[in-house]
């Protein structure tokens, strides 16, 4: 199975990177992993609605780039469907059942997703209600993406 995380922005603070590289390394025992970063447009404090809804479709247009037509996307937001681990973890592997080969989970940047990437999403996933930094939910994702994989092959990790 490849899994491909499309985030926008960059990570800036060195303990996420080390984070992230430290759950990738760990992944790499059960899929092939490719995280893709795509630039944000800077917002400003006061910006009207249709300048975000610009920004944000601008952002879209990077992440779609990067989404090829085979791929299961599963986009992270707010009003999608919040499964615990165990469920997340069935959800993985009967796609991997079911024939997917490729999953892509995306992550918004600051003002979200533009509705032209969860239109295009198989699915809408939420962590929670609340707003997390971007940087944070790349490590959160990839550490239950690693948490389902171990759920999947039955080995100790999960509690």
């Amino acid at each position: 199975m490849k899994i491909t995380v499309i985030a926008v922005g960059k990570i800036k603070e060195k303990f996420y990177r080390d984070a992230i590289d430290e759950y990738a390394k760990r992944l790499s025992a059960y899929c092939k992993l490719e995280i893709i970063q795509v630039a944000d447009e800077k917002t400003q404090e006061n910006s009207s609605e249709t300048e975000m809804d610009l920004i944000k479709e601008k952002e879209a247009g990077r992440i779609l780039k990067n989404i090829p037509d085979n791929a299961y996307v599963i986009t992270l937001e707010i009003l999608g469907k919040q499964l615990d681990s165990v469920e997340l973890s069935e959800k993985i592997d009967q796609l991997g059942i079911h024939g997917t080969s490729h999953i892509i989970f995306v992550i918004g940047g600051s003002l979200g997703l533009h509705k032209t990437v969860s239109r295009r999403a198989d699915y809408k996933l939420s962590f929670s209600k609340m707003t997390f930094p971007h940087q944070l939910m790349r490590v959160v994702l990839l550490e239950q993406i690693y948490r389902s994989y171990r759920i999947i092959h039955k080995e100790p990790y999960h509690k």
